[in-house]
């Protein structure tokens, strides 16, 4: 068996002292997630954060740094996970849009209601990306390249 980690893109959108978060379907009942999801086929990571925003939020959104990367290992599925988080511009939103399967609703919350469901949140790297952003990490997309 061959080890491949699970790629994935996520957004961390702040507005107004508030998170954009979707509630969505879990194996385990309703979770909190950034938007995020699976980089897909020759897609750039940019393109991926983009894509997974709009798709699951409505949102458009532009990112324009790196947030964190991170290297998460779920104990319970066996499948390790290498996020790659991005901040960045809400465009503009299109509220009549169909939500990808599974997501519920988009909420807005604030740092504290973030903490308080915790029990609820799709993996930890929901709240350390959070707080990675409010300590101020930014890094350069200019670190990443996609050679199409």
């Amino acid at each position: 068996m061959i080890w491949t980690p699970r790629v994935t893109v996520a957004a961390v959108i702040e507005q107004d002292g508030r998170f954009l978060l979707v509630e969505e379907e879990t194996d385990n009942g309703l979770g909190i997630n950034q938007p995020a999801g699976h980089l897909d086929e020759n897609e750039s990571l940019l393109e991926g954060a983009a894509r997974e925003t709009l798709e699951e939020t409505g949102y458009r959104f532009r990112p324009e740094a790196l947030v964190g990367v991170y290297l998460w290992h779920a104990e319970e599925k066996g499948l390790t996970y290498l996020r790659f988080a991005f901040t960045g511009t809400v465009l503009d939103h299109d509220p009549a849009r169909a939500l990808d399967t599974g997501i519920v609703q988009t909420l807005w919350l604030t740092p504290d209601e973030v903490a308080g469901e915790a029990h609820r949140h799709r993996s930890p790297l929901v709240q350390r990306c959070i707080n990675d952003y409010r300590a101020g990490r930014r890094y350069s997309i200019d670190l990443l390249n996609h050679l199409a």
